[in-house]
């Protein structure tokens, strides 16, 4: 497999920017990192072995980001002012810098599909949700995907903008981007065993934003034993990835077990249109 790495200015940011690439041509596949994960964290957490022969077969392009994690979204000690703008910056980094360098780098003309794991599903979910342009498929396992607990409460037009829950919740029936979400694959997917409380939690309430405006996405809920690991995002992201790029038709959903535990984690939005605790109703439609 070929592998490329890449260190170049961004001016978004001010600074040195670096990312990899596997593979030497097929569909481009943007992978954000997990929580404060660098560029090389999908070959060392072993996800780039998962992909190998999708790789290798030249059916995939695979350009994993770096990110600032630590900066903006982890750092619990930071002005949330300043670590707001932080983050906007690393979306204009990724948006506006490296993705069109990645379609120098790939030349196959393909919009990207974007990925992520943890808090690179968070990540993935809010480029794909403010770009769709840019995008025509999303994985994301095991994110939460809000900033309430992030930011620690923290809201402005910055912040409003990053949180998908939110800024879902007061768009607009008519808006365009929900027609463009529905000609596109989104596939959310997350366990219900240990350190997968937040992400459940945080999937569901997505998943309601979705019902509520019409827009048609694939949420599976795996078991009690798929816990919050490397392990099962290596097998859940080569299970769904034909199904993102619309190569097979839906897989039959994963069981769901309804009964939740004690300890599930629910965060509470005051600026929120629905009840912390609002059951979830479940859907699923079929692609065209």
């Amino acid at each position: 497999m070929i592998t490329a790495y890449h260190k170049e200015y961004s001016d978004c940011l001010g600074r040195d920017m670096e990312f990899k690439v596997y593979g030497s041509g097929g569909k481009p596949v943007l992978a954000i990192p997990g929580e404060k994960g660098r560029f090389f964290q999908w070959e060392e957490t072993g996800m780039v072995e998962a992909l190998k022969s999708e790789l290798e077969r030249h059916r995939l392009q695979l350009f994993v980001a770096d990110t600032i994690d630590a900066e903006t979204v982890c750092n619990q000690w930071g002005d949330p002012y300043h670590r707001v703008r932080m983050h906007e910056g690393w979306y204009h980094y990724v948006v506006d810098e490296l993705v069109p360098r990645i379609g120098e780098l790939n030349a196959t003309g393909q919009d990207l599909l974007v990925v992520g794991c943890s808090m690179g599903a968070y990540h993935a979910a809010n480029f794909f949700l403010r770009r769709p342009d840019l995008f025509d498929g999303l994985i994301a396992l095991s994110g939460v995907y809000d900033t309430y607990g992030m930011y620690q409460g923290y809201m402005d037009e910055v912040a409003y903008a990053n949180d998908p829950c939110v800024s879902l919740s007061g768009m607009a029936l008519d808006h365009p981007y929900i027609d463009m979400f529905n000609r596109r694959r989104m596939v959310f997917c997350c366990g219900q065993g240990a350190g997968e409380e937040a992400s459940l939690a945080a999937t569901r309430r997505l998943e309601q934003v979705f019902l509520r405006k019409g827009i048609r996405a694939r949420m599976d809920y795996w078991g009690f034993d798929v816990d919050h690991s490397w392990f099962w995002w290596n097998k859940q992201m080569p299970y769904f990835l034909p199904y993102a790029l619309g190569e097979e038709p839906w897989p039959p959903r994963a069981r769901e077990d309804r009964e939740e535990p004690e300890h599930a984690y629910y965060p509470y939005y005051p600026y929120s249109p629905f009840p912390p605790r609002e059951r979830l109703l479940y859907f699923e439609e079929d692609f065209d």
